[in-house]
């Protein structure tokens, strides 16, 4: 199984950049992981939330393959502990999924599309975080899946 992190727009704050590439790194021994960024919608400013969360969506629904298993990192999804999360990838992993993607939105969330495409959603806090932090909150948090799952000491509970 392959997992992807799609989002919307670059990282430019290049400590997360350098963050997320040790993770990305780290990641190469357990599983296929990639990041996709997609463009960030131009001249906003323009634009109503809701158009602009649809021509997002449109975007990200090009993106996903049929067959892929697409979870949304929604604050309105499910709350794992570290713990779980590792057993939700395990759980993913053993059903035969070719890919596994995980979607960052943008800034006003999910387009409809979006959310009816969806195959599920997780909350990585109750707590709002700019959407870069979110990639690496993830991608460490996905490493930490990986270590969980192997029983090695980088989880501590």
């Amino acid at each position: 199984m392959k997992i992807t992190l799609i989002t919307v727009g670059k990282t430019n704050n290049l400590n997360f950049k350098n963050a997320i590439t040790e993770y990305q790194k780290r990641l190469k021994f357990y599983i296929s992981f990639e990041i996709e960024e997609l463009p960030d919608i131009k001249n906003t400013k323009n634009l109503t939330e809701e158009v602009q969360k649809q021509k997002e969506g449109e975007l990200l629904l090009k993106s996903f393959q049929e067959s892929d298993e697409v979870i949304l990192l929604d604050d309105k999804g499910v709350e794992y502990t570290s713990v779980a999360f590792s057993s939700f990838i395990e759980k993913k992993s053993v059903a035969g999924l070719k890919r596994l993607v995980f979607v960052v939105g943008g800034p006003y969330g999910f387009s409809q599309d979006v959310y009816a495409r969806a195959n599920g959603k997780v909350s990585l806090s109750k707590m709002t975080f700019s959407h870069q932090m979110v990639r690496l909150i993830f991608v460490e948090q996905l490493y930490r899946a990986m270590t969980i799952l192997r029983g090695e000491p980088y989880h501590h509970e």
